[in-house]
């Protein structure tokens, strides 16, 4: 439970103003359809996340202990450093008309590719490798993008000006290098536990 709890709080201050978040606003802003836009964002995390989820797992056995540490070490406070840039919005071409795709592909489509290398999904790798809970992780990531997108897409641009940007983004830092100061101390402690 605690790796699902941590994983949802990190995903969702992690989502807040980024550009998958954006891209939710700009398609929930241009085909005011909200429920296919949400299931094609779910379908899209579910498979993003379920991937680095599944990477990490991967590391955490064929890694060595010691360098998957520091490799832990290392992701958790270059992802607090990465927090702190803002996202900005991708060009007007996400807003497309989705023509033959329909909604629900446009949205799964264009929300896979935005994930790729995304901060989310680096950050589900990472927590992956870390708790060594597949579903625990990615079931908690998963949970928390949809609580970070789902609102943008039913209120629309009304709710994007609300949410204080740079606080969330310093708090989200925050907790990473927090969560890299832990895991360097867990490293540093097997680390002088070796003989």
């Amino acid at each position: 439970m605690h790796a699902f709890l941590v994983s949802l709080g990190i995903v969702f201050l992690a989502e807040i103003g980024d550009k998958t978040q954006i891209l939710s606003l700009a398609l929930a802003s241009r085909y005011r359809q909200p429920i296919p836009i949400t299931l094609g964002v779910f379908s899209a995390t579910l498979i993003s996340h379920a991937l680095a989820g599944g990477i990490g797992r991967i590391l955490s056995h064929v890694l060595n202990p010691s360098w998957l540490n520091w490799a832990i070490v290392a992701s958790f406070i270059l992802m607090g450093v990465w927090m702190l840039v803002p996202d900005s919005p991708e060009s007007d071409e996400t807003a497309e008309e989705p023509k033959r795709w329909g909604i629900f592909n446009t949205t799964l489509i264009l929300f896979l590719v935005a994930e790729m290398g995304d901060r989310t999904q680096i950050a589900t790798l990472a927590l992956a490798a870390r708790y060594h809970d597949f579903f625990e992780v990615v079931a908690g990531a998963t949970l928390g993008m949809m609580l970070a997108n789902v609102p943008v897409i039913y209120l629309g641009r009304r709710f994007s000006g609300q949410l204080p940007e740079k606080t969330i983004r310093i708090l989200t830092a925050l907790i990473f290098v927090t969560m890299g100061a832990m895991a360097l101390h867990h490293a540093l402690t097997q680390q002088n536990s070796l003989p």
